[in-house]
């Protein structure tokens, strides 16, 4: 049996084929999956990721298999997380599709940029669901390759945003080289730097009273910012932490996503054309990882799975229940401090990757693009 090999560049190839729709739509049938009631046997099979420390990284294992007419595949995901902050080489990252007839290796595709590009896809489902519906300012935390695919599927989802912020520990040439990428593909944005500060700076704080969009993805232990200083009516999308020990933003924050009575079905509330609402990929993987969500008490039912506002058509097609809500900011006295929030927090989940690497294989194979090893597995 032939082996296919998908380099970082055959990835990104293919991955300029599909179209932000597109991904969206792969996602939403993911979680739309993931928040299904369970069936027997199950269709899909998620173990707990496993983590091996080395030296220099944290190595991350997260093997999936779905079996669903519309995703059907089963791979294993590995990724390296420098153990060092300051690294700014990304994420190493491979992974393996199992040919399910044969159960040999059926391709290994590069997954550096497959990782930030589901992220980037499931956040902007969240921002299509609960976020504001004509955004004009977005502020970012970080300048890797989750921040570069966040901003490159929002910018081409929502042309309303002219205004992005990219917060960086300091001005070095990865968010230059950021920088400078995003103002040749979208000329109508204004892109501004600011090295993170002590909480004290007006610059930063003066963008995140302004936003109507915040993207979060770094390894902090500790909040990159006061809740006071974020908007009513904000969408808040934190993607970096993984850990209970880590967190990119404080309980206050959290808690403002959170409607006050709740009740088995009221954990969104809109009022005053502001939406209230968190949002998480996976309710079970959440309440072991994300620092945030941990750190603030969050109880079961103060969380929505995003899957539970997608539901699949008459012809299985992707449909987003959507709440409304005006698409224009609060200009209120409570603009800034105590206001309600919308909240995206996703720290992963394997049937992601089985989504992402599948359909990039499937599209690889149509394209004719990637290195074919024959023979790899003599014996099938």
């Amino acid at each position: 049996m032939s082996l296919l090999v998908l380099s970082r560049s055959d990835v990104e190839h293919v991955l300029s084929k599909l179209t932000p729709a597109e991904l969206q739509d792969l996602m939403a049938r993911v979680f739309q999956l993931i928040s299904s009631p369970c069936q027997s046997p199950p269709i899909i099979v998620t173990p707990h990721r496993t983590s091996i420390t080395m030296g220099n990284h944290t190595a991350l294992f997260m093997p999936a298999r779905v079996s669903n007419p519309a995703l059907h595949g089963t791979t294993l995901k590995a990724v390296c997380v420098p153990r060092d902050s300051a690294d700014t080489r990304g994420l190493p990252a491979s992974t393996i599709v199992i040919d399910e007839a044969t159960g040999a290796v059926k391709a290994i595709v590069n997954a550096r940029s497959l990782t930030a590009i589901r992220n980037a896809a499931g956040s902007l489902l969240s921002t299509r669901l609960v976020g504001l519906h004509t955004p004009t300012s977005i502020v970012t935390f970080g300048a890797g390759k989750q921040i570069e695919a966040h901003l490159d599927l929002h910018l081409r989802s929502f042309p309303s945003i002219t205004s992005c912020t990219l917060v960086n520990r300091t001005h070095n040439s990865r968010v230059q080289g950021l920088h400078d990428r995003l103002t040749s593909l979208f000329p109508h944005v204004s892109f501004t730097i600011i090295p993170r500060c002590p909480p004290s700076d007006i610059n930063l704080r003066t963008a995140l009273r302004a936003a109507s969009l915040i993207v979060c993805a770094t390894s902090a232990t500790f909040p990159l910012f006061p809740s006071s200083w974020v908007p009513t009516g904000a969408h808040v999308i934190l993607i970096g932490s993984y850990t209970p020990a880590m967190r990119e933003v404080d309980r206050d924050l959290v808690r403002r996503a959170i409607p006050n009575s709740l009740s088995s079905n009221n954990s969104v509330r809109i009022a005053a054309g502001v939406r209230q609402v968190l949002l998480v990929d996976s309710r079970e993987a959440c309440a072991i990882e994300a620092g945030e969500l941990i750190d603030a008490g969050v109880a079961p039912p103060e969380i929505v799975e995003i899957g539970e506002l997608v539901e699949l058509g008459p012809t299985r097609e992707v449909v987003l229940k959507t709440l409304p809500m005006s698409g224009i900011m609060p200009d209120a006295d409570n603009s800034e401090g105590e206001g309600p929030i919308t909240m995206f927090k996703s720290v992963g989940v394997g049937l992601q990757d089985v989504a992402i690497a599948c359909a990039v294989v499937a599209k690889a194979e149509t394209m004719g693009v990637g290195t074919t090893v024959p023979g790899y597995d003599v014996g099938i």
